[in-house]
């Protein structure tokens, strides 16, 4: 085990996809289990002011655990990348990116699957068919956000992942075919059949909404995102390599922390408040999926984040074998 150049990058990269998901899961423990959070570790210690008397002994064991998960991940990176020291950075930055597809495609799975399930719902609730099939009680249930979200999408969610593990694409083309046949069936329901429901439009935003954030991160792989470069294109594979890496550094990572932070700081952030109370549509009876919506800008920052990651990775292994050619050579010399 050694802890050359290589390494040191790879424990840069590794930290920062660590850390993010640290983050996301305090942040599930903050704002859907009630814990207390970092802040309020910090306040018992008296680093940021507050009266220690405050503080029950389970807010400041909680608070303790969720201060340390930070710590403890970055020791964690540590052990990794020593005890995987032969691993080159190019390897690293493919594994990120596999994961970062796997995600999308989890994601274009329980969208797709969502997105049908909860249009059908929908329908037989404007139909007012949802108690005549399911019961009264569960007929009204379903009537509900929080019900719905937890017992319908959120076990489809689960699904979702299973079924990305388990295949190689992305499926992006048929997302987008999907989007237009969802937008096609309400022009065919509404001059044809002069039906016409909230639920159809919401599917359409619901699917182009995932389409748009979650292709980005793809796109970003295979170059797909539109550069408006006049010197990019004109520098050596040496000079694209340090500028991609000080972009992905300097641009891309922080503002993917930005939209996550912004978002997830509080409760009552762009991300968290859809999230923790299941917003729904206020146009009436709709697809009850708003609150997924928001959770797509969190998606989107994750996966564009770890992309980054990759392209830090990639740009550092050009310019690692460089200077170790370089050397090499004037050692020949």
């Amino acid at each position: 085990m050694h802890f050359g150049l290589s390494n040191q990058i790879r424990f840069i990269g590794v930290v920062i996809v660590a850390l993010t998901f640290t983050f996301l899961i305090n942040n599930f423990f903050n704002f859907w289990a009630d814990w207390p959070g970092v802040i309020s570790f910090l306040k018992y210690q008296s680093i940021l002011s507050s009266s220690n008397s405050e503080f029950s002994e389970e807010l400041i064991i909680k608070s303790s655990i969720q201060f340390y998960s930070y710590l403890f991940i970055i020791l964690l990176s540590l052990i990794y990348v020593l005890f995987t020291s032969k691993k080159n950075l190019i390897t690293e930055s493919k594994q990120f990116s596999n994961f970062s597809a796997y995600i999308i495609r989890a994601c274009f799975w329980a969208v797709l699957l969502i997105g049908i399930v909860d249009m059908i719902l929908s329908f037989l609730r404007v139909e007012d068919l949802l108690i005549p099939i399911f019961g009264e009680k569960l007929g009204m249930d379903l009537n509900r956000s929080n019900f719905r979200g937890t017992y319908v999408h959120f076990p489809i969610l689960l699904i979702s992942l299973i079924i990305a593990y388990f295949t190689s694409t992305l499926g992006f083309m048929w997302l987008a075919f999907l989007v237009v046949i969802a937008e096609f069936q309400i022009v065919l329901a509404r001059f044809i059949f002069s039906y016409e429901q909230t639920f159809m439009g919401d599917l359409v935003r619901f699917w182009y909404g995932a389409l748009f954030l979650f292709a980005s991160s793809y796109a970003l792989l295979n170059e797909g995102h539109v550069r408006v470069d006049i010197l990019f294109t004109k520098f050596s594979k040496i000079g694209k390599a340090w500028s991609n890496l000080i972009g992905s550094l300097l641009l891309g990572i922080p503002i993917c922390w930005v939209i996550l932070l912004r978002g997830m700081w509080c409760k009552q952030c762009v991300i968290n408040a859809p999230l923790t109370s299941f917003e729904t549509s206020m146009s009436g009876y709709g697809m009850q999926v708003k609150y997924l919506m928001a959770g797509f800008l969190a998606i989107y920052a994750l996966t564009m984040l770890i992309q980054f990651v990759s392209f830090f990775l990639n740009s550092s292994a050009i310019i690692v074998e460089s200077k170790n050619q370089n050397t090499s050579q004037q050692g020949n010399t």
